[in-house]
């Protein structure tokens, strides 16, 4: 299996599991006398199973993205920079479209806001780091289909 299908597989596993909660708390509590839709045990033993199968297959995702080189870093490493760098750009982004409100004034008598920051620098940078986001994550893709799972 290739990496990419097991972090496919690791989504509809997570999926599964918040639809077994919430088929879960439907069946919690039924009125005396009544039965409930589904048998709260019978979806325990299959949370149980999925929280397993799940288990598993992060362990196996996490081994294999240590030990597949890119460009001479782990997967792991390329992965914490794309959660850095995606951190990043959305601070910057925020702050791009905070400094580019501009307030219109009626008279001269109000008050004048100014943008503490060149908005036009900061929109290269965004500009740059969104380039670079999107060249990376092409990076882990490509490795993600290429690689077998540990």
């Amino acid at each position: 299996m290739k990496l990419a299908e097991a972090l496919q597989e690791r989504a509809d596993l997570n999926r599964r599991i918040q639809q077994l909660q919430q088929r879960l708390n439907n069946n919690a509590i039924v009125q005396e006398g009544e039965q409930p839709a589904e048998d709260p045990t019978a979806l325990l033993n299959e949370l149980d199973r999925c929280a397993a199968q799940l288990e598993q297959l992060i362990a196996q995702i996490n081994l294999t993205n240590c030990r597949t080189i890119v460009d001479g870093e782990t997967l792991t490493a390329l992965l914490a920079r794309r959660d850095a760098l995606t951190l990043k750009l959305n601070s910057y982004r925020g702050l791009t479209q905070a400094a580019s409100q501009l307030v219109r004034r009626g008279t001269r008598s109000e008050i004048k806001l100014l943008s503490t920051v060149n908005v036009k620098e900061l929109q290269i940078q965004v500009d740059a780091m969104a380039k670079n986001l999107r060249l990376l994550d092409n990076s882990i893709q490509a490795a993600n289909w290429a690689t077998e799972l540990a």
